[in-house]
């Protein structure tokens, strides 16, 4: 496959809507190659369109993250296209509640996207990237990775486990040109939150939320979390004795 001279590479996953559609948007300018991979082939498509407006070239992917023979053939075709200088594996989902019996199911399906579906990312580019010796990746995680939410205790396990393989990427690999980041936001306005049935504060625009991601990334930062106090306090009750973190986190978050 040829390769487009004078072009950046950019792939994103999760792009049909939310955080992932809004990245997309935002990094769309000429001289710009979008990658974007999804699972709803109409929202991709106004995705890409939106970037096209933007000067920016797209390739649209409709596929499942789960799929790892797919997700690692869309991102070594984007990168034989063009060399991909950012991959953001974005795509995730949640799920809130659940009976005791549903525990298994829900946790399989939220490991298989929010984790399984990160390695399935980034896994094929590694190697590319370490050959060229540069490129950037950012995993978008968020502060319930941070400390244990107990509306949703299997999709904080999922995003802390991103958490914690970033931080591992990025001390294995940080002499070798590769920049390493996690995003970690708080309540993002998105098609995934718009259920849920506890307070969230701080809810933000996800056209917020992506600017606060690309500013922290154009600065290199190990951890991209926000909003600040939020993110503070997060990282405060992981610190805490376990009783005083459950007290105050029931405060914070009263769950129905």
């Amino acid at each position: 496959m040829s390769q487009e001279s004078g072009r950046e590479g950019i792939l994103i996953t999760g792009a049909s809507s939310g955080i992932g559609a809004a990245l997309a948007r935002a990094l769309a300018e000429p001289g710009r190659h979008l990658f974007l991979l999804g699972r709803n082939r109409d929202r991709l498509a106004a995705t890409a369109r939106a970037c096209e407006d933007g000067g920016a070239r797209t390739t649209v992917t409709s596929c499942d993250v789960r799929d790892r023979q797919a997700v690692a053939e869309a991102v070594r075709a984007a990168d034989e296209t063009v060399p991909l200088s950012l991959v953001i594996a974005n795509a995730g989902v949640g799920v809130v509640g659940g009976r005791p019996e549903e525990l298994d199911r829900i946790a399989e399906e939220i490991f298989a996207v929010n984790v399984a579906g990160v390695f399935h990312t980034i896994h094929p580019v590694l190697p590319r990237m370490l050959a060229r010796g540069r490129g950037q990746i950012c995993l978008i995680a968020s502060i319930a990775g941070l400390y244990g939410l107990a509306p949703a205790p299997a999709y904080s396990a999922s995003k802390a486990a991103v958490i914690a393989y970033a931080q591992g990427l990025r001390g294995r690999y940080r002499d070798r040109g590769l920049r390493i980041s996690v995003a970690c936001p708080g309540f993002v306005r998105t098609p995934m939150t718009a259920d849920n049935r506890f307070p969230m504060p701080f809810l933000m625009d996800a056209e917020e939320a992506a600017d606060r991601i690309l500013r922290g990334l154009a600065r290199d930062k190990p951890v991209i979390g926000f909003p600040w106090p939020l993110y503070a306090a997060t990282r405060l009750l992981a610190c805490l004795p376990a009783r005083v973190a459950d007290g105050l986190a029931r405060r914070l978050l009263r769950h129905q």
